[in-house]
């Protein structure tokens, strides 16, 4: 007969029906990672304790095979089937491909099972193997809900996240200080680089579960005014017809702040130039180049003063622009 006095319900320790689908699962394990967490609760032994049973019971039911094996291994513990006869796997490691039959009677009691589920090694004593020295030391206290997508060695307790990251244009081009929430609850200030783009991961050494890393990967949101076209940044700026014809030099906007862009006289609407080094950095901190797309823009209210300007040039200017159509 085995020990099952150990046994853990973790639909119970979660709150959740054994029906309870994945979304329902992590919605409520971030309610009660953030309530529990240590953080939150200095000094709380029992909170730290919940704590722990909370990740562990997510950690099983978060994993369809994990959750299937646990489940397997319930029914068995409700019925009483231990020391009995039950049909034998040709291995474990052919039933983590799923279910199967397994000979549950071969685990002394539920932690060896759950070891054998989370991959964790134990010594003769019984305790479970530290990791080596060269490692991170492992802290229970980072649940893995701060990513969008994950992966697991099943060997290992450390585990690897990864979250998104999303910024405005000015801040991914700046870099500096950011401070993020994360779903687990906890607050981190984060020294960023400056010129990220969408796409770049950006690797936080021992802040993912169990003294693994934490991965943000970085998306960038479309700007109202700049946009990126590679690594240069093109924007649209109205100007006068006065100051298309005299080529007058106008302010523009540039990440850096505003600039003077000399305009060459006769410039046409829709013409692009060119503002050198005034785009967005790439790897090597080479920047590209700002490209200003020229906008005539006519007035609509014009002064006594300007309509009789106007008047008086339209009686003696000599260029005719419909003199080049092709008819």
């Amino acid at each position: 007969m085995q020990n099952v006095q150990n046994f853990r319900n973790y639909y119970e320790i979660l709150g959740v029906p054994k029906d309870a689908t994945n979304e329902e699962i992590k919605k409520v394990f971030r309610r009660l990672a953030r309530q529990y967490h240590p953080d939150l609760n200095p000094g709380n032994k029992e909170a730290e304790e919940k704590f722990k049973d909370i990740n562990e019971a997510y950690e099983i039911l978060s994993d369809q095979t994990k959750r299937a094996q646990y489940d397997e291994y319930s029914s068995h513990w409700k019925k009483g089937f231990w020391g009995k006869q039950t049909a034998r796997a040709k291995s474990w490691s052919d039933n983590r491909r799923g279910t199967g039959d397994v000979d549950y009677d071969q685990f002394s009691d539920f932690n060896t099972f759950i070891d054998q589920v989370l991959g964790r090694r134990k010594e003769r004593n019984g305790k479970n193997t530290p990791p080596p020295p060269s490692s991170p030391p492992r802290d229970p206290f980072r649940p893995g809900t701060t990513r969008t997508a994950y992966t697991i060695s099943s060997r290992s307790s450390r585990r690897d996240v990864e979250a998104k990251l999303t910024l405005p244009l000015e801040k991914a081009y700046q870099g500096g200080l950011e401070r993020i929430r994360l779903e687990d609850g906890r607050s981190l200030e984060i020294d960023m680089p400056a010129g990220m783009v969408t796409g770049q991961t950006i690797r936080l050494r021992e802040q993912g579960l169990g003294g693994g890393d934490l991965y943000l990967k970085i998306a960038v949101s479309p700007h109202p005014f700049f946009k990126l076209e590679g690594y240069d940044v093109a924007i649209q700026v109205p100007i006068t017809p006065s100051e298309a014809a005299l080529g007058i030099p106008v302010e523009v906007p540039t990440l850096d702040g505003w600039v003077k862009m000399n305009i060459p006289p006769g410039v046409k609407s829709g013409q692009r130039l060119r503002l050198a080094n005034k785009g967005y950095p790439d790897e090597q901190g080479k920047r590209g180049d700002q490209l200003v797309e020229i906008q005539i823009v006519v007035p609509k209210n014009l002064s006594p003063e300007e309509r009789e300007l106007y008047e008086k040039l339209n009686q003696i200017e000599t260029y005719n622009p419909r003199d080049d159509l092709p008819v």
